[in-house]
């Protein structure tokens, strides 16, 4: 691990530190890791839209609103490749949060979020991207499934971990 010293005027330390407790972080350079991790990642996705990433899609919309829940469901299926996971949550009897998990290239699960977030009804839309590393595709063959005759052929795959 390398180290590197900084130097901060004393308000901007106290702030810091403030903020580090605020977060419950056990010491400054945890901290500091964290925000460089952030900023790096962010700055990586800027230059690079074909950057792979995982995002989580937050918005509330009005499930009393004319067929949104058809339309939004209708978006989703239409990019199942990107889609992943949702959840969805009743807020009160009339709105509805639904959070959904995306992965792949970062312009295209941004596009489908501009998407979502831009249907009549939905509010509150907010995306949150993590650039992540690809790893080349490949499928997995277990030997006991080889050899069972009319087995399904594994199915090709990327692996993905978070950037830095």
């Amino acid at each position: 691990m390398e180290r590197f010293t900084i130097s901060l005027d004393d308000k901007l330390a106290q702030d810091f530190d403030a903020w580090i407790a605020q977060r419950a972080y056990s010491n400054r350079s945890e901290a500091v890791r964290d925000l460089l991790r952030a900023e790096l990642g962010r700055s990586l996705l800027a230059q690079d839209r074909s950057v792979w990433c995982v995002a989580c899609l937050s918005y509330v919309y009005n499930h009393h609103e004319r067929e949104l829940s058809e339309r939004l469901a209708a978006i989703q299926h239409a990019h199942h490749d990107l889609t992943v996971s949702s959840m969805h949550v009743h807020l009160d009897h009339d709105h509805c949060l639904e959070t959904v998990i995306l992965r792949g290239p970062s312009a295209d699960v941004q596009q489908l979020a501009d998407a979502i977030s831009a249907e009549r009804g939905v509010h509150h839309g907010k995306l949150n991207l993590i650039g992540v590393e690809t790893h080349e595709a490949h499928s997995h063959a277990p030997a006991a499934a080889a050899k069972t005759k009319g087995a399904r052929a594994p199915a090709t795959h990327v692996h993905i971990k978070p950037a830095r």
